[in-house]
């Protein structure tokens, strides 16, 4: 079938949006060979989606290749994501290891698995970039993650920090993008409906009710339900941090600021 007109703005809208974020911070450059990270879920699939359409017509060359880890979750349709990434033609990795079973021997029952589950997978994920040869890792993050991420650290964590859209491994030996950055949940919703992705549902950390990041999405919901545009205001003031109005004296020099100073220099 053809897609709707609805569709297209949509999928328009979501390309636009990444290029500007590639664009923005370099994430993608000539030669690059980008290992996509595919979970099953809305935003990655989208994400595949977008990156295939953008390397069409970019300016740069670059290859992409798709990557699944197969945690081994009961139940796991182990066929879906295969059949579906080459139906579409892309050249794709699919990494088996149990993760699952290491994360439900070492979290007691009703704990949180995020923290372990996400470096255990970004264990495989880096060194299936390694034997690949790809010097960037393209995840699904989008600008409501980032907002979410910002405010988990501020109350949960003690600290002012979010998801950058562009950072390097600890290893220092790989890139890490998010194209999505910003791309709303919203849209990506909307179109990986649209779309009829064969979604793959996480019964891991997907599971469990009182994670701190959905108490936060609940207070976003909430803030955007009241006061409409909540969201875009604070991902934009991301991007727009004033070290001297903050109180962290790593990024400011409040020791050393005296009358007449230049806020330029002591900024530096």
């Amino acid at each position: 079938m053809e897609p709707s007109n609805t569709l297209l703005r949509l999928r328009k809208r979501l390309e636009n949006s990444a290029g500007k974020a590639i664009a923005d911070y370099n994430m993608i450059e000539e030669g690059d060979t980008v290992l996509v990270c595919i979970s099953g879920g809305k935003d990655s699939y989208t994400l595949l989606t977008v990156l295939i359409a953008l390397c069409k017509r970019a300016p740069v060359d670059f290859r992409l290749i798709a990557m699944n880890l197969d945690q081994k979750q009961p139940g796991f349709p182990t066929d879906v994501l295969p059949g579906y990434l080459a139906k579409i033609g892309v050249e794709y990795r699919i990494v088996e290891q149990d993760t699952y079973s290491v994360v439900k021997n070492m979290i007691p029952p009703g704990k949180t698995t995020c923290s372990l589950c996400s470096r255990l997978r970004r264990g495989v994920i880096y060194r299936t970039a390694k034997e690949v040869g790809a010097n960037k890792i393209a995840l699904g993050h989008h600008r409501d993650d980032i907002v979410h991420t910002l405010f988990l650290n501020l109350f949960f964590g003690g600290q002012l920090k979010a998801m950058p859209p562009k950072l390097v491994t600890d290893d220092g030996a790989h890139i890490v993008i998010r194209p999505l950055a910003y791309c709303n949940e919203i849209d990506i919703a909307r179109f990986a409906r649209g779309m009829e992705y064969p979604i793959i549902p996480c019964n891991l950390c997907g599971s469990q009710d009182n994670l701190q990041r959905q108490k936060v999405r609940e207070m976003m919901a909430d803030w955007d339900r009241r006061y409409p545009g909540r969201t875009e205001v604070v991902f934009s003031a991301l991007q727009r941090v004033i070290p001297s109005h903050l109180a962290d004296n790593a990024l400011f020099d409040f020791r050393g600021l005296r009358p007449g100073a230049d806020l330029g220099e002591q900024n530096s």
